[in-house]
């Protein structure tokens, strides 16, 4: 999610800087950038060249290169632990007047608020995967952020081809609190026979014109990810319609993620 982040605002024209700890996912995140941006070349959807648009992302490792940033968004793990320690560190770095937002899926942006420094400039900004191509984004107020952020962020967005909506701070926000027990009753529907996978996704891609079905999409999306999002959903909420199924468990516990694993619900021979 952070490459596609990235890539989108420095099509927009804006200046970048990528920061992970792992040198390698940042030698990955600028392949994959470039190869994104090809394709978009290929297919004439892009003003300018790859090659000019990678020249305005740069790429570190010390998150004080970002100190003098008008708007940082962290896109880490959707635990509540890795984000809390994640925006605390960036707003020990960055000014006073930076924004500050966070990709999260799912989490509560009031609790999030808490590890910011001055949490009138924070907000929940949603990004969809894969971001290069999806319009949408969620932005979620919490009770502290500025009644001027949400307007200044969304012009920011339509000015990088966005389409923002605005949604308050419930868990799973519209998006996932609707999608996940979609997924989740999918995978019940496979754990019980009632269908192959294949069967059910096609039933969703063919009878209710999804793009993909609900077992790809979760493989798409990260069989970690939509466990997580379910945990978040179902210790929010209480209700078990978002309790994470025994197969998804499973298929986490064996390290069998979807796409990136190479094998999900279906089985894949690029990892990429």
């Amino acid at each position: 999610m952070g490459r596609g982040i990235g890539q989108v605002f420095a099509q927009g024209g804006y200046s970048v800087t990528q920061v992970d700890v792992n040198k390698d996912a940042l030698a990955l995140a600028k392949d994959s950038i470039y190869d994104s941006l090809s394709k978009l070349e290929k297919k004439g959807l892009l003003r300018e060249t790859p090659e000019t648009i990678l020249k305005r992302i740069s790429f570190s490792t010390e998150l004080d290169s970002i100190s003098d940033s008008d708007i940082v968004i962290e896109a880490v793990f959707e635990r509540l632990d890795v984000k809390s320690e994640t925006l605390r560190k960036i707003s020990a770095v960055v000014r006073e007047d930076a924004l500050i937002g966070s990709n999260t899926s799912s989490i509560s942006i009031n609790l999030l608020s808490s590890s910011v420094r001055n949490p009138e400039r924070f907000m929940g900004i949603h990004f969809f995967n894969p971001v290069p191509v999806m319009k949408l984004v969620e932005l979620v107020s919490s009770e502290n952020t500025s009644g001027d952020l949400l307007k200044k962020v969304s012009e920011l967005l339509v000015s990088i081809g966005k389409d923002p909506v605005h949604v308050k701070d419930f868990p799973g926000f519209v998006s996932n609190r609707v999608l996940m027990p979609l997924i989740r009753e999918a995978i019940l529907a496979l754990e019980e026979s009632v269908a192959s996978a294949s069967d059910i996704d096609k039933t969703f891609r063919l009878g209710m014109n999804h793009p993909m079905g609900p077992l790809e999409l979760a493989d798409f999306i990260g069989l970690d990810v939509c466990q997580d999002i379910m945990e978040v959903l179902y210790n929010n909420y209480g209700d078990p319609r978002f309790k994470p199924p025994v197969t998804l468990r499973n298929l986490v516990n064996s390290k069998k993620l979807g796409r990136k694993s190479g094998e999900g619900f279906y089985k894949y021979g690029d990892k990429k």
